[in-house]
């Protein structure tokens, strides 16, 4: 999945993206840590999840396998726009709120993009209109395995943990482990920063690239940072340290996970041995925060998990 292949699908894909995550936070209750924003990996796609404006329940998915957002309310009825290259974001703007308006809602969002480079709003942008298929089908499909590595990472903490969830401001795609303690507000935090890292966490996400990190990459940061993260081991030989003090980041590039002997375990690797980093260097109770059956191997070979799982159905 180089960048490079698919970087102006991508960009619109991105903005796409962000107007149906703008219609999930302003029509879904508000959650701790701002969990009512991401989208959700669907079985074919991506999901707002349910939403409710003007005594109707919605929701809008972008069906990658039929390649149209599709809005549907729960009286069955349903509309879609169907997504093709040459679609500019204007246009898709345009088509959703039709029908959105075919199935009884009348959403009102923000019209300009958030915290990307491009400030054109919406509804007069005619530039970013790549849509290769291809590319997004093969993205969806590297979105929809991690999704499962996740979630089977996830379940080795009976600790809170967010969902495993897409932000639309970011375009990736992440899950997150907490301690249980509080965290020490930074001064001159924005409120949303401050709400979002309100307690200790240690992150885990994948991202598709962009014009920092040029390649798409899995990648771990605990917040608040510990002191001498960086100089904990990483797993596998592929993974780093990335950035300045007390600004690192664990990163696995793609293609070193896609191309290892068993991708999977080195992916579970890579997210147990950053944990592991982080939760060591801030003094986490990770024997209470461990799950009882779901016993670890060491540095998150996947044998284990399954051994349990097996062990718990056959019980």
């Amino acid at each position: 999945m180089p960048l490079e292949d698919w970087e102006p699908t991508k960009q619109t894909l991105h903005l796409y993206c962000q107007i149906l995550g703008k219609l999930r936070m302003a029509h879904t209750a508000p959650r701790n840590h701002w969990w009512h924003v991401p989208l959700y990996i669907s079985t074919r796609g991506l999901t707002t999840g349910p939403m409710h404006l003007a005594g109707i329940d919605f929701d809008v998915e972008l069906d990658v396998v039929g390649h149209a957002a599709v809005a549907r309310n729960h009286l069955g009825d349903a509309t879609r726009v169907d997504l093709r290259d040459g679609l500019a974001v204007a246009e898709f703007w345009t088509g959703l709120h039709a029908a959105l308006d075919g199935i009884g809602v009348r959403p009102e969002i923000n019209p300009r993009p958030f915290d990307l480079p491009v400030a054109t709003p919406f509804p007069q942008d005619t530039e970013h209109a790549a849509y290769d298929a291809a590319a997004v089908e093969r993205w969806w499909t590297v979105l929809r395995w991690s999704r499962g590595v996740f979630e089977e990472f996830a379940g080795w903490s009976n600790g809170k943990s967010s969902p495993v969830h897409l932000f639309w401001h970011s375009f990736d795609l992440a899950v997150t482990r907490f301690s249980g303690r509080r965290a020490p507000t930074s001064p001159g935090a924005d409120p949303v920063t401050a709400e979002a890292y309100s307690h200790e966490v240690i992150s885990f996400g994948l991202w598709p690239g962009d014009h920092r990190v040029p390649f798409p990459a899995y990648y771990s940061y605990a917040a608040p940072e510990p002191e001498g993260l960086a100089d904990e081991p990483l797993q596998p030989a592929a993974a780093g340290w990335h950035g300045e003090a007390g600004q690192h980041m664990a990163r696995l590039p793609y293609e070193d996970c896609r191309t290892a002997a068993s991708p999977k375990e080195a992916l579970l690797a890579f997210l147990q041995s950053a944990y592991e980093a982080g939760a060591r260097r801030a003094h986490w109770d990770t024997a209470d925060l461990a799950t009882s059956w779901s016993p670890l191997p060491p540095h998150g070979g996947p044998t284990g998990p399954e051994d349990a799982w097996a062990t718990a159905i056959t019980c």
